[in-house]
């Protein structure tokens, strides 16, 4: 068992990322986005600090170099502010599920990021797994419609979703490949949630900053009255930035960067049952199978 940690991790990841997507997507329609991604932060440094404390006796990460510290805060401006910040106004826009099929466009960016920044290379099979991949998304996004022009049937393909949702996941699954490939440069052998706790508080002070010029804190102290919502950051907080983005790094750490990507991306397929249950959401067979596709394109980058 003790040498699959990092696919254990993996999987676990994509389990947790699946309950704070459907956490975040209900909470952010309740009070914003935004309140959603600041007070999910703090709520998760503080899980992380007590967590440290009991296993490593630090609360606070003083133990991280100035070097992990560089590179982890950098991690944490881009993957949380930047990444998550369009993530969750792509939660409120297209819905959970259709987000984070778009979140399966992560491995192929991580990769093409990690090869501008770690100098690693890209194959053949690794283009083959991008197309199949955007095939995958492409089957589910898009959609035949026909109109009529000049008593002529037209037939034309268009997104089935907001063009502009469909953007703001793109990009939230563009934050959160080059959060990982900085967390990857930066975090060495130091402990995994200890450096999560580092770009949360980078996250914090991002958001906090970019409160003050949006005036938004006004918006901030009412989400905190509006216990429905608050409920569902606390759990969110647990399950993502907390576990998730902790585990994440676990299996980054215990296994290849290819590999625990590939494990990440099935939450696509896990939030389908999910997202019928409890939102009502109408799922047809063309979904589920640009659900699959996605998934074995993202495997097939990996191979």
């Amino acid at each position: 068992m003790q040498q699959y940690f990092g696919e254990i991790a993996g999987i676990l990841t994509a389990v947790f990322w699946t309950v704070t997507s459907l956490a975040f997507e209900s909470a952010g329609k309740k009070v914003g986005s935004l309140a959603v991604n600041l007070i999910r932060l703090v709520i998760a440094f503080f899980f992380i600090g007590f967590y440290s404390w009991f296993s490593r006796g630090f609360f606070f990460p003083s133990d991280a170099t100035v070097f992990q510290w560089k590179w982890l805060i950098l991690s944490g401006l881009v993957g949380f502010v930047i990444g998550d910040l369009l993530l969750f106004q792509a939660f409120v826009v297209i819905g959970a599920r259709i987000s984070m099929l778009m979140m399966a466009l992560a491995p192929p960016f991580t990769a093409f990021i990690g090869w501008l920044i770690l100098k690693e290379t890209l194959t053949l099979s690794n283009w083959l797994g991008m197309m199949v991949t955007m095939a995958g998304i492409v089957l589910v996004i898009l959609k035949r419609e026909k109109t009529e022009q000049n008593g002529e049937i037209i037939r034309k393909l268009k997104s089935g979703y907001s063009v502009q949702g469909i953007l703001l996941a793109v990009g939230g699954a563009m934050g959160q490949a080059a959060g990982l490939v900085l967390s990857k440069k930066g975090m060495g052998n130091y402990d995994a949630f200890s450096a999560s706790q580092i770009r949360v508080l980078a996250g914090v002070a991002g958001f906090s900053v970019l409160f003050v010029f949006m005036k938004r804190w006004p918006r901030v102290w009412a989400a905190l009255k509006h216990a429905p919502a608050m409920k569902r950051i606390t759990l969110g907080a647990f399950f993502g930035p907390f576990l998730g983005v902790s585990f994440s790094l676990l299996a980054v750490q215990h296994t290849e960067a290819g590999v625990a990507a590939t494990l990440m991306a099935i939450s696509p397929v896990l939030i389908i049952a999910p997202s019928v249950i409890w939102f009502g959401e109408k799922v047809n067979w063309k979904e589920i199978l640009g659900a699959l596709i996605t998934v074995g394109g993202v495997a097939l980058f990996f191979l």
